[in-house]
């Protein structure tokens, strides 16, 4: 079975993100694949130093880069900061890249080989695209695989129903759209 982690990168209460991901997770499994949904908070990650590294790894960096290593492929769903994407998921990220172990400086074992998708909701008219775009810079760095396909939801305040689902038709079928394609590279990948 194909194992992908949606991370999302807003622990705020009440996330659009979060909804997004939501959603997310149903249509993954639709697609057959066993997700695991990884909440940063649940992590005591110090934003990514050099000289924390050198001193000690942080625990939760190490139980995150292992649950990063076992998927097959990750789903990051991020809000924008700035036009840019939050530094708890950039140290998230920056965490798991680094080598652990007898690993090289380049092994990249959380990351290469695998296939990821982005997905961001905002309240802007942007819809988080301009963090996007740095997310998926940063997800090519690391060697994984970004798939073209990408939902992003503008004005995420009055995209969502009561029920939770997108009120738009074409938001709601990308999100299907993009989990089957992140599936199918995925599954393909790891063949």
């Amino acid at each position: 079975m194909t194992q992908i982690a949606v991370i999302v990168g807003s622990t705020r209460e009440g996330s659009f993100n979060r909804a997004l991901a939501k959603l997310a997770i149903a249509a993954l499994e639709q697609q057959g694949a066993t997700v695991t949904d990884v909440d940063l908070a649940t992590f005591d990650l110090p934003i990514y130093s050099a000289a924390l590294e050198t001193h000690a790894f942080p625990a939760d960096a190490l139980r995150l880069k292992s649950l990063f290593a076992a998927q097959d492929g990750l789903l990051f769903v991020s809000p924008e900061y700035n036009g840019s994407i939050p530094p708890l998921l950039k140290s998230a990220i920056d965490w798991a890249s680094r080598p652990t172990g007898d690993e090289s400086l380049v092994a990249l074992t959380a990351y290469r080989g695998k296939a990821s998708a982005v997905m961001s909701a905002s309240i802007s008219p942007f819809g988080g695209l301009r963090g996007l775009m740095q997310l998926r810079q940063i997800l090519s760095t690391i060697q994984t695989l970004v798939i073209p396909e990408q939902v992003v939801i503008p004005n995420a305040h009055t995209a969502f129903a009561d029920d939770g689902r997108l009120k738009d038709a074409l938001p709601a079928s990308l999100v299907d759209m993009t989990a089957a394609r992140l599936v199918a590279v995925a599954r393909a990948l790891s063949a």
